[in-house]
């Protein structure tokens, strides 16, 4: 049987490749059109491997900043704590500025993915230390308003000033969502330390809070992005949690003594299954 020209002779269609590499022309408007692609390309590489690099930072400190504010149902004197998470947010946002000077005149969703978990870890620490200080939710213009920078001539991004080019940063509104969807498991672990503090009240508060914020998810049902409707089940057992704490302290808080509230709450949000979530 004939075999065609060619095939399997391996060494003979690399020794072609690379006669007719050898012999292209480098003054081809091909090849120069080529080596533009290819200019581009690494330069969006490079600026994506940045911003994948600015966001693991924006992640480290807001995590640490959430660590920070648990702190606050343990400790006399809050407002120390939550100065203290000021000064590590206002860092952070020195970082979603630089963030913001790097999508400067770019497609700002070709590189959401580079970034979007910093924004996200953002948002739930911004939005937790807003709620321990006003007791309600933080909107997205709100979180917006804070991410304006003054451009400087070295090309970093720093607080506003008078004078000078401004620069902005939008948080979407779906890292918003699910920053706020991350918010409602450190509001359960928050509802543990003030039970086991023997703050009886903040988890009533917790649990309305947190039946608030699942309605509004529940509005948006599966019209939304898909990484909120996974995190929406989260949501639920956060809020089962919380209300099987609330439901413990309502029916034999009486009968407890406070520094066993926290043993019982513990025991109490083990039994609940995962699966069940809340009607």
């Amino acid at each position: 049987m004939n075999r065609r020209e060619g095939e399997g002779c391996p060494r003979r269609n690399a020794d072609a490749v690379q006669d007719r590499d050898a012999s292209a022309d480098p003054s081809s408007p091909v090849i120069a059109a080529f080596k533009v692609f290819q200019q581009e390309l690494d330069t969006k590489h490079d600026k994506y491997e940045r911003l994948v690099k600015i966001s693991r930072d924006v992640t480290i400190e807001s995590k640490r900043t959430i660590f920070l504010l648990h702190r606050v149902t343990s400790v006399p004197n809050a407002e120390d704590i939550l100065n203290e998470a000021d000064v590590k947010l206002d860092a952070v946002r020195q970082k979603i500025g630089q963030i913001a000077e790097e999508l400067r005149g770019e497609d700002i969703f070709q590189f959401h993915r580079a970034f979007t978990a910093g924004i996200q870890e953002y948002v739930e620490a911004v939005s937790f230390l807003h709620y321990i200080r006003h007791r309600n939710l933080i909107s997205l213009e709100e979180i917006n308003a804070s991410l304006v920078f003054m451009r400087t001539e070295k090309g970093s991004a720093e607080a506003l000033q008078p004078g000078g080019q401004v620069l902005t940063f939008q948080v979407t509104p779906s890292d918003y969502l699910l920053g706020v969807a991350d918010l409602t498991g450190e509001l359960m672990r928050m509802c543990i330390s003030s039970v086991g503090n023997g703050d009886i009240d903040t988890p009533f508060q917790l649990s309305q809070f947190l039946r608030q914020i699942h309605d509004g998810f529940s509005y948006i049902g599966n019209t939304g992005p898909y990484e909120v409707s996974k995190k929406l089940h989260t949501l639920r057992q956060s809020l089962g949690k919380v209300e099987d704490a609330c439901y413990a302290l309502r029916v034999r808080g009486s009968e407890i003594p406070k520094h066993m509230l926290a043993d019982v709450f513990s025991s109490r949000t083990t039994l609940l299954d995962p699966e069940e979530g809340v009607v």
